[in-house]
C-alpha cells in the first residue's frame, strides 16, 4: 500500500494537555517562582524521606504511615485546586491568593499534615489506651483527617471515590435503617472514628502502609529508569524487533507498551509517552485513526498487568496474602502474556486484511547504535528483578534499583543525569504518588467501614443467593442441566463481580477497584471455594479493564485525543482488541494452573489450559477481524467465535470439539475458498 500523507506530531505542550483533560492525577497547579520552589522542595523530601525511611531507618510502623498520609494530603491541597483545570496556568492574582495558591489550600494544607501526623507522633501506649475511648482532640482531629481525606480525593482523583465513601459512612451509621440482609446494628459517630482513626482498620490501614513502604519506591524507580534512558530503549528495541513486519508500527505499540508498562503500571501515561511515537505512524501506514489508538490503549492497560511493576495492587496482594512478590509476579506472567498475544493476533490479521507494510530500515533505528549508547540503562531493572527473584523484600529491591538508577545516570556517556535533572526526577517521583495516595486514604474509610460492619459478607451472601437463583433458572433447562448447579452458581457470580469491577472501576483508579472489590467480593468468592490468589487476581484483571471499556475508558479517550478519532468508537475497538483481559480471567477460575503458584498446579494442567486459551483467542480474534488466509463470511465470523469458548473452557474433550467443527472454516480457507465479508 503507498504511504498515506504524513501525520504531524503532537507537540509536548499538546500532549500534557491531553493527558491532564484525561487523567485527573496530572492536572496540577502552574505555580509562580516561589511556591514552585516551596513545593518542589517538599516533594524532594518526600522522596529523600522514603527512601532513607525504607532502605536505612528503622522508622515505626504507624509513624511511618502517618509521615507518608501527612506529606500526601498536604501536597494534595497545594498541586490540586479547587476546581480542576484542564490546562496548565498560574491562576489570575487575587487578595486571597498567593503566588498562584489560593491561601484557604495553603490553611488546609497545614491543617491536613496536622491532622495526619497528630496521632502518630502520639507515644503507643496512649494510642493503644484510647482505642476504644477516643478523647475529644482525637475526634475533632479525626474528623477533620476524614473531611480532608475525601475533598483530597476528589481534588486528586475525581467525585467517584468520595462518593462511594459517604455513601459506605451513611450506610454505617444509618445501619438499623437498612433493608433485608444489609441491615445491621449501626455505629454512632464516636464508634466510627474511632475504629477509621484510631484503629489499623482504616485510614490508617494495609493500603496506605503499602503505598508508603513499597509503592512510592516502585513510581520513584520507574521514573528514574525513564530518565536515565530505558524506556527509549523499550521503545527502540520494540521497534527492531517487530517494526519490519506486516502493520509493524502496530506490533511495535505491542512490544513498546508491554516493556514501558513493566516500569510504569500506569495505563493513561503509557498511553501518551509510547502513543505519540507509535499512533502517528500506524495512521502514515494505512490503519484507521480509531483503531491506532485502541491499538495503543489495549496495549498501555497491560502494563498494570505486567511485571515487574503490576502498578500498586501487586503490593496490596503481597500484604493481603501474605506471599511473596515474585508468587504474585510469577502468577501475572501468563495471562499478561495472553492479554498480548490477543492484541497482537488481531493487529496482524488486520494489516493483512488491509495490505499494510512494516517499516522501512531508514525509518528503523540502528540496534547496535541504539545498545551501545543505552545498554547501562538495562542494569537497575535486572537488579531489581534480580533482588525480587532472590527473595528479597519488594522495598529492599526497590533501593537498591534507585541505588542503580542514578549511579548508572551519572555513569552513563550519553545523556548522562545531571543533579538538576536528579532534583526534577526524585520531584516527579513523588507528584506521581500524590493522587494514589489519596486514593488509598479515601478506600481506608471504606474498607474500614466494611471490617466494622461486616458489609462485605453480607454482600457476599447476596452475590451468591442471586446467582444461585439464576443458576437455578438455567440449570432446568435441557440440555443445560447436565451442568451442575453449583458451576452455574460460580459461573454467574463471576459475572456479577465482573460487572461490578467494570462498573467501579469506570470511575475510579485500578488500585482502589481492587481494594474494595476485594473487601466487598472477596467472601463471595471464598464461599464458593475460590482460592484466594485467584480471587484476588480476577477482581484485579476487571478492574484494569475499565480503563478500555466504554462508557468512561479513560486510557481508549487519551489515545483516540492522539489519534484524532473518535472516543467512543475508539474504545468499543479496544474493548475488542482487549477481549484476552476479559476471558482469562474466567479461564483460571476454572484452571488455576494457569497462575504457575496456585494451589494444585500440574504441568499438564498448565499446558492444557494455555494451549487452549490461546487457541481461543486466536478464534476470537479470526472471528473479529473477519480474516485468516482470506476473507471471511459473516455467518463463518459468528461459527468461529462461538467454537472457541469450546477452546477457552478447559479440557482435551472440548478442545477436541471444537477443534472438529473449526475443521471445516480452516479447510475452505486453506483451499481459497474466500466468500465476500
Amino acid at each position: 500500500m503507498a504511504d498515506l500523507e504524513p501525520e504531524r506530531t503532537l507537540t509536548a505542550a499538546e500532549l500534557e494537555e491531553i493527558e491532564r483533560k484525561y487523567d485527573p492525577e496530572t492536572a496540577v497547579r502552574t505555580f509562580g517562582p516561589i511556591m514552585g520552589f516551596v513545593v518542589s522542595a517538599i516533594l524532594v523530601a518526600m522522596s529523600c524521606y522514603h527512601f532513607y525511611a525504607s532502605g536505612f531507618g528503622n522508622v515505626p510502623e504507624l509513624l511511618h504511615r502517618g509521615i507518608h498520609l501527612s506529606f500526601v494530603l498536604g501536597l494534595t491541597f497545594l498541586l490540586f485546586p479547587f476546581k480542576r483545570a484542564t490546562a496548565p496556568g498560574i491562576a489570575p492574582s487575587a487578595w486571597y491568593r498567593f503566588d498562584g495558591v489560593a491561601i484557604p489550600d495553603i490553611i488546609f494544607s497545614i491543617l491536613a499534615v496536622a491532622a495526619a501526623i497528630y496521632l502518630p507522633l502520639l507515644p503507643p501506649a496512649v494510642v493503644a489506651e484510647r482505642v476504644g475511648n477516643p478523647s475529644q482532640s482525637d475526634i475533632l482531629l479525626g474528623t477533620a483527617l476524614v473531611v480532608i481525606t475525601l475533598e483530597a480525593a476528589r481534588r486528586s482523583i475525581g467525585p467517584t471515590l468520595p462518593i462511594i465513601s459517604l455513601i459506605f459512612i451513611g450506610f454505617a451509621i444509618f445501619g438499623p435503617y437498612m433493608p433485608g440482609a444489609l441491615k445491621h446494628g449501626g455505629a454512632s459517630w464516636l464508634a466510627l472514628i474511632n475504629h477509621l482513626y484510631m484503629t489499623n482498620q482504616g485510614i490508617y490501614g494495609v493500603a496506605i502502609g503499602v503505598m508508603a513502604q513499597y509503592v512510592f519506591l516502585f513510581i520513584l524507580f520507574g521514573v528514574l529508569a525513564t530518565r536515565i534512558g530505558l524506556g527509549q530503549l523499550f521503545i527502540d528495541l520494540a521497534m527492531v524487533l517487530a517494526g519490519r513486519y506486516s502493520g509493524g508500527p502496530a506490533k511495535v505499540a505491542i512490544f513498546a507498551s508491554a516493556f514501558m508498562g513493566s516500569i510504569s503500571g500506569s495505563s493513561i501515561a503509557n498511553t501518551v509517552t509510547t502513543g505519540a511515537l507509535t499512533i502517528p505512524a500506524m495512521k502514515r501506514i494505512g490503519y484507521p485513526p480509531h483503531f491506532a489508538g485502541a491499538v495503543e490503549a489495549t496495549s498501555s492497560t497491560g502494563g498494570q498487568i505486567t511485571p515487574p511493576v503490576l502498578g500498586a495492587a501487586a503490593f496490596i496482594m503481597v500484604e493481603y496474602l501474605q506471599v511473596p512478590l515474585r508468587d504474585i509476579l510469577a502468577a501475572a506472567l501468563i495471562p499478561a502474556a495472553l492479554h498480548y498475544f490477543g492484541i497482537f493476533i488481531m493487529v496482524h490479521l488486520e494489516a493483512k486484511k488491509l495490505g499494510l507494510r512494516g517499516l522501512r530500515k531508514d525509518e528503523m533505528p540502528d540496534i547496535v547504535l541504539v545498545l551501545k549508547e543505552n545498554w547501562l540503562s538495562l542494569v537497575p531493572l535486572i537488579l531489581l528483578v534480580y533482588f525480587i527473584l532472590a527473595g528479597r523484600t519488594p522495598d529492599f529491591a526497590a533501593v537498591y534499583g534507585i541505588i542503580a538508577c542514578v549511579v548508572v545516570g551519572f555513569l552513563k556517556p550519553h545523556n548522562r543525569l545531571t543533579l538538576r535533572d536528579l532534583w526534577h526526577a526524585l520531584g516527579d517521583g513523588a507528584k506521581n504518588t500524590i493522587a494514589v495516595g489519596a486514593a488509598a486514604a479515601c478506600v481506608g474509610i471504606i474498607v474500614g467501614i466494611v471490617t466494622l460492619t461486616g458489609v462485605g459478607f453480607r454482600l457476599g451472601y447476596m452475590v451468591v443467593q442471586t446467582a444461585s437463583d439464576v443458576g437455578g433458572l438455567f440449570s432446568s433447562i435441557w440440555p443445560l442441566s447436565y451442568i451442575a448447579l453449583e458451576q452455574w452458581t460460580l459461573f454467574f457470580s463471576l459475572v456479577l463481580i465482573a460487572f461490578a469491577c467494570i462498573i467501579m472501576g469506570a470511575g475510579i483508579p485500578t488500585t482502589a477497584t481492587y481494594i474494595i472489590l476485594v473487601a466487598v467480593a472477596g467472601p463471595a468468592l471464598q464461599q464458593l471455594q475460590v482460592q484466594q490468589l485467584v480471587a484476588h487476581f480476577f477482581v484485579f484483571f476487571y478492574g484494569v479493564l475499565a480503563d478500555i471499556t466504554p462508557p468512561v475508558a479513560l486510557a481508549a479517550y487519551a489515545a483516540a485525543g492522539i489519534a484524532g478519532a473518535n472516543p467512543f468508537t475508539t474504545g468499543n475497538a479496544a474493548f475488542r482488541l482487549g477481549i484476552a483481559k476479559a476471558l482469562v480471567p474466567f479461564v483460571f477460575v476454572y484452571s488455576p494452573s494457569l497462575l504457575l503458584v496456585a494451589d494444585g498446579f500440574t504441568w499438564p494442567s498448565f499446558f492444557i489450559t494455555l494451549i487452549g486459551a490461546a487457541s481461543g483467542i486466536a478464534l476470537i480474534g479470526i472471528a473479529f477481524s473477519g480474516y485468516l488466509f482470506g476473507k471471511i463470511s459473516y455467518w463463518q465470523r459468528i461459527w468461529i467465535g462461538l467454537t472457541s469458548f469450546l477452546f477457552i473452557a478447559p479440557g482435551l474433550e472440548t478442545m477436541a470439539i471444537g477443534a472438529l467443527l473449526f475443521a471445516p472454516v480452516l479447510v475452505m480457507q486453506l483451499r481459497g475458498g474466500k466468500t465476500a465479508a
